[in-house]
């Protein structure tokens, strides 16, 4: 794998809306919040763009990942929020281009087909976490902030990945494997399945978070995953954060629990598998580095990054 330069203070961030807009206000907070962290900032031209529900035509969020890659000035790409869309310009994005320019790449939720193109396609870790206008230009706590810089801006860091607080990293199935991690917003994933983008997961650490996400709606994904042998493949299983995924609606009143579910589709696996750990649409968060090996002790509830995540 292709691992992109560390970040450092002085260093451009460049910063994109693959996916959904935001609005004007929120660029401006976006731009302020990161110069007071010491960068220099280039916005893309999608994160002024509004057409729907999405940042943008499919054409000008596609050119701004392309650009953002290959212009030299641009040391790391953050996005600015997720929503829906980066499935859409996949075809559309210049692979060699990002290949031959590897640069820090960060986001979660929609951005996850990203994640998985850049580290199948081009060799390139990513990392899964926090982005500009979801979480950094309010609140952004320390916790979530030395997670992603752990990760994007030292040569040597942290291995071992915590959890904030008292929060438990909880054993869900025990078991010790090693293999690169790979995954993030569930329903993306499934969305992956039948295209050119089907993630590859042989081998390797399956990370699984979502959001706002009827319980029978992550069973009916977490059943394609396991029925289109994502489960078999993989060594293990991290189960993040599944914010607001409960009943909604009157009809499932008796619906069966997340933890149900797991025990149910999952824990037959017998591989190693954790749950609970904070990474997803929470605050804080934890940054997950995308495409370096990891070694996954569920027995122990522990998760630790094997090797430098940058240059």
């Amino acid at each position: 794998m292709i691992k992109p330069k560390a970040l450092k203070v002085g260093d451009t961030i460049g910063v994109i809306s693959p996916s959904g807009p935001t609005s004007r206000e929120n660029v401006e907070k976006a731009h302020d919040v990161l110069m007071k962290m010491g960068f220099k900032v280039k916005m893309g031209k999608s994160v002024y763009e509004h057409y729907g529900y999405l940042s943008g035509r499919d054409e000008i969020r596609a050119e701004d990942i392309n650009n953002m890659f290959s212009d030299d000035e641009i040391d790391a790409i953050i996005c600015m929020r997720g929503g829906y869309g980066a499935s859409r310009i996949l075809d559309m994005i210049e692979y060699d281009k990002i290949r031959n320019n590897p640069k820090i790449f960060v986001g979660y939720s929609d951005i996850t087909v990203l994640h998985i193109v850049f580290n199948q396609i081009c060799g390139l870790v990513t990392f899964h976490g926090p982005m500009v206008s979801s979480d950094m230009i309010e609140n952004f706590s320390n916790f979530s902030r030395k997670s992603l810089f752990n990760f994007i801006s030292e040569k040597n860091p942290e291995k071992k990945i915590k959890n904030p607080g008292d929060e438990k990293i909880e054993t869900f199935s025990m078991g010790v494997c090693e293999g690169e991690i790979t995954g993030g917003n569930l329903s993306l994933i499934t969305a992956t399945l039948g295209t050119p983008y089907e993630i590859n997961t042989k081998g390797k650490i399956l990370f699984l978070e979502d959001v706002n996400e009827e319980p029978y709606s992550i069973d009916k994904m977490l059943t394609q995953l396991k029925l289109s042998g994502k489960f078999s493949d993989a060594a293990g299983l991290i189960l993040g954060d599944w914010n607001n995924c409960t009943p909604k609606s009157h009809e499932y009143s008796n619906s069966l629990t997340l933890e149900q579910i797991f025990e149910d589709i999952i824990k037959p696996l017998k591989k190693p598998v954790i749950k609970n750990l904070k990474s997803g649409h929470c605050k804080p968060k934890i940054t997950i580095p995308f495409g370096v090996k990891a070694r996954l002790d569920a027995s122990k509830g522990e998760l630790y990054i094997l090797e430098n995540t940058v240059e």
